[in-house]
């Protein structure tokens, strides 16, 4: 994949992705959450914070 060095494009992946952790987020159910729905979501935080260092040095 070629990687993104329009800042716009940068600040629209970022909203995009972190719209996902969200809607993720919102779809568990507190009652029925097992550790692996935890550990996919700090996956996904984990990933938004990398490619954002990633940006950032760009």
């Amino acid at each position: 994949m070629k990687p993104i060095s329009d800042k716009d494009q940068q600040v629209k992946y970022l909203k995009d992705r972190l719209q996902m952790f969200v809607e993720v987020l919102d779809s568990i159910d507190p009652e029925n959450t097992e550790l692996a729905d935890i550990d996919r979501l700090i996956s996904m935080v984990d990933d938004l914070e990398e490619k954002m260092d990633q940006f950032k040095s760009r």
